[in-house]
């Protein structure tokens, strides 16, 4: 017989009944999407919506767990930097904390890994730093070297008129010894955040230079670090120097003003006057090797020696169709013009070799008549730079070979010259690798293209 139960009793075996629940997963949130740097220059522009704004590469990678950070609900971080001092401070708010199986990531030591000792605890004492700190730049610039501006480069010639005109106003400092160290530290976060890849430089090796562009004349009376570069010196066997530009900024602000030009000339100057090897650059990216490269090219059109050289190669590409020759042709420079450069302009023969396609560029007038033949040069000398010198005439092809072995280690190598290639079965992708080259070749153009521009309408 069943057992009836009253409605009372199935309430209370519900209230008996025990229910599992699961905390919600904290997935974490991006250093990006949750904190904003502002670059300020006075205390009225703290907690001021209008303030300048730094947009940094990445934020995520100086935080651990896949650039997340966990515990915080509603967490927002509004980093205030300034461009007097180079203190910083962090206002961080939430609106609770938890953890949700990732605990509670500690945002001071993330927030040092960036901004190191130049972080201030305290709002009031980040705020005093604008009165008590106002005079930084220019105490610096009292200990350093002051640099004369030197507008020729090493070049002959008219070239005042060619060269950009230089921003006003600003003068060049070189820091060295202790100093460089003292300054470094305080400009490091600036480097990490805005340069990509980049990594502090070693400030205790003497060898490393500092090169500060600043500003005078401000109407607050303050001396404004408007940029800076880090070189290094080292040894060239047997009895010379060598200059490497390791890090170039300018301050967000000022950019696209003309002082990154201005620095790279004054280094150039330097190189000449201290009679170095050569002046080379570590892994400039495209904006840089632009700046750069309508700098050496205005100085070496100004470079007599330059255009007697050029004529040769610009002579062959107006009368000949370099398309219907049997070997690729590149018009490469004089070996004793690439050695002239090297030691009046201490242009490196990598650099110099790049220029010197765009001066034949710009000697091709009009360079629509003579497009193909040039192309055809920057093609063949891009494909020697990817492919090697096999490229330019002789080439290699693997080819399978039927085999009762393991067929994966089974091949034969063939080198082949001219037409003898035609008969040999081409590797599956070579069809990319052409496409490849010639989109290699489509940004060299454009490259070139945006330098002669450039330096056409500074001539004009």
């Amino acid at each position: 017989m069943g057992t009836k139960h009253h409605s009372s009793d199935l309430v209370s075996d519900n209230k008996k009944r025990r229910r599992a629940a699961f905390s919600k997963i904290d997935t974490g949130i991006e250093a990006n999407e949750c904190i904003k740097i502002y670059l300020v220059s006075s205390k009225d522009e703290v907690d001021s919506q209008n303030s300048f704004r730094i947009e940094p590469v990445d934020l995520n990678h100086f935080f651990e767990d896949e650039g997340k950070i966990y515990g915080y609900q509603g967490l927002k971080i509004t980093v205030w930097l300034s461009s007097v001092s180079f203190h910083a401070y962090a206002d961080i708010s939430f609106e609770s904390t938890s953890d949700g199986g990732k605990g509670i990531t500690d945002l001071k030591t993330s927030l040092q890994n960036i901004f190191a000792e130049n972080i201030v605890d305290g709002k009031d004492d980040f705020l005093q730093t604008f009165s008590t700190e106002q005079h930084y730049v220019k105490s610096l610039v009292s200990n350093s070297e002051g640099l004369r501006e030197d507008t020729n480069n090493g070049c002959s010639g008219n070239s005042d008129r060619q060269l950009e005109e230089e921003p006003a106003h600003t003068e060049v400092f070189r820091v060295t010894g202790t100093g460089v160290g003292m300054l470094y530290s305080r400009l490091v976060p600036l480097v990490l955040l805005l340069v990509d890849g980049s990594n502090p430089i070693d400030v205790i090796d003497p060898r490393w230079e500092i090169y500060i562009l600043v500003q005078k004349g401000q109407e607050d009376g303050c001396t404004r670090l408007l940029g800076f570069a880090a070189v290094y010196r080292f040894h060239k066997y047997p009895d010379t120097m060598r200059l490497r530009l390791g890090q170039i900024l300018i301050i967000p602000p000022y950019q696209r003003k003309g002082y990154g030009a201005r620095l790279l000339k004054t280094l150039n100057g330097i190189a000449i006057s201290d009679n170095v090897y050569d002046l080379t650059i570590e892994e400039p990216v495209d904006s840089l090797q632009h700046v750069r490269t309508c700098i050496d090219v205005q100085r070496l059109l100004a470079f007599e020696p330059i255009h007697e050289a050029l004529s040769p190669a610009v002579s062959q590409l107006k009368h000949e169709n370099l398309s219907k020759k049997s070997q690729p042709h590149q018009c490469e420079p004089p070996a004793n013009i690439v050695e002239d450069v090297r030691k009046s302009l201490k242009i490196n023969q990598r650099q110099f070799l790049q220029c010197w396609e765009i001066l034949i560029y710009l000697s091709l007038d009009p360079i629509d008549k003579y497009l193909d033949n040039y192309v055809t040069i920057v093609s063949n000398r891009v494909k020697a730079d990817v492919m090697g010198k096999e490229a330019e005439g002789a080439g290699k092809r693997l080819v399978d070979i039927p085999s009762q072995f393991d067929q994966d280690m089974s091949f034969a190598m063939f080198k082949c010259a001219g037409d003898e290639s035609n008969g040999i079965e081409k590797e599956e992708d070579q069809g990319n690798v052409e496409e490849q080259l010639r989109q290699l070749v489509d940004e060299r153009m454009e490259q070139i293209k945006a330098v002669a521009e450039k330096v056409s309408a500074r001539r004009s």
